[in-house]
């Protein structure tokens, strides 16, 4: 089939982070995307050789629409192409698939609105429905990206090799990845690294994370037991690779909880921030979900600003939890091939998935 993919990209990669690895699975299953995006700019270090069978365009580029249409994140599709929509279907007599993508959570109302149908009530494609499609982590939603080809790149993946080519000599230290916002907690997580009886090293993605740890430890590289490596900007592959050698990684944003979550070592995920605090309730969800125990669910509190206290890290203890959600997720159907399911049977699928 030929998809079109609308996302508007709001801030923090996330969004087009999301988009690209959905476009790029969905070109590697043999499907013809065409990515429409507002702001292309991050694909030249995230995505820097492409896809097979993925173009990406500009927002409002003419062209009539594909097979399916999937506006990502309740991105509004261009006045223009929805008019296409709607002319395409009074000509060919058949509707698009017109889905609706959503932002991942645990809560209980992804469960329930997966698969829903939402009338167009308003403007040049009044009369027309699309479905909701939830991500998740039940099989009554629409699971989680994961790629095809993902459990046997993991097995060939050289963690020695890996950190000699970025110049780290594994010597056992404890190897932590950093990807974050700007947690207050960041000055507490430093003291407790470098106080740690055995060698750490951080190694800090480049953006924000820089930033927040440069906030506490300035231009040092080390305090006490703690070292730190600065990476580039990486490709998807390789943030991977990040997260496949250390011992513990702190992810942020939907995008690498769900990399996290393949990779299988202990995690800590700071949500985006909402002025409402919206996101706690979605923490919550989460942590019920993951059967988090009581030390790791106070550390996520305290990372995301709801508590002041961060409890020390249980590497060993938490490894347990990782590895267990790591089981329950690969035993059911990933996104992309319900996603491919639901695009050819839109109004078969029902409310708490299929």
């Amino acid at each position: 089939m030929l998809w079109d993919i609308f996302c508007n990209v709001i801030d923090n990669h996330g969004d087009i982070g999301v988009c690209w690895r959905l476009a790029a699975e969905l070109g590697a299953r043999g499907e013809q995307v065409r990515l429409r995006v507002d702001d292309a700019s991050a694909l030249a270090w995230m995505a820097p050789v492409g896809a097979q069978g993925v173009a990406v365009l500009p927002w409002d580029s003419a062209s009539a629409p594909g097979d399916v249409v999937v506006e990502a994140f309740g991105c509004e599709l261009p006045a223009d192409f929805q008019m296409q929509i709607a002319q395409s279907t009074r000509r060919e007599g058949v509707q698009p698939a017109w889905i609706n993508l959503e932002y991942l959570t645990a809560e209980s109302f992804a469960e329930r609105s997966h698969g829903l149908p939402s009338p167009v009530m308003s403007g040049p494609a009044a009369g027309l429905t699309k479905h909701f499609f939830y991500p998740g982590f039940t099989p009554r939603t629409g699971g989680l990206i994961r790629e095809g080809n993902l459990l046997q790149r993991e097995a060939a993946f050289d963690r020695g090799a890996w950190l000699a080519a970025r110049g780290i000599a594994s010597m056992g230290e404890l190897l932590v990845g950093m990807f974050c916002y700007e947690p207050a907690a960041m000055p507490q997580l430093i003291a407790q690294l470098a106080a740690i009886d055995r060698p750490v090293r951080l190694l800090v993605t480049a953006g924000r994370a820089t930033g927040a740890v440069q906030s506490v430890l300035g231009k040092d590289a080390t305090r006490g037991n703690l070292a730190l490596t600065y990476l580039p900007l990486m490709p998807h592959p390789d943030f991977d690779h990040l997260l496949w050698a250390c011992d513990f990684n702190f992810v942020r944003g939907e995008d690498s909880l769900v990399r996290a979550l393949w990779a299988g070592a202990p995690f800590a995920w700071q949500l985006y921030p909402q002025h409402d605090d919206a996101h706690h309730a979605k923490l919550e969800a989460f942590l019920d979900w993951l059967q988090a125990p009581a030390e790791l669910r106070a550390f996520h509190r305290a990372w995301n600003g709801m508590t002041s206290v961060l409890p020390r890290i249980d590497f060993d203890g938490w490894r347990a939890t990782a590895a267990c959600a790591r089981e329950r997720l690969l035993a059911q159907p990933d996104l992309v091939t319900q996603l491919l399911r639901f695009a050819r049977h839109p109004a078969n699928t029902s409310s708490a998935g299929s």
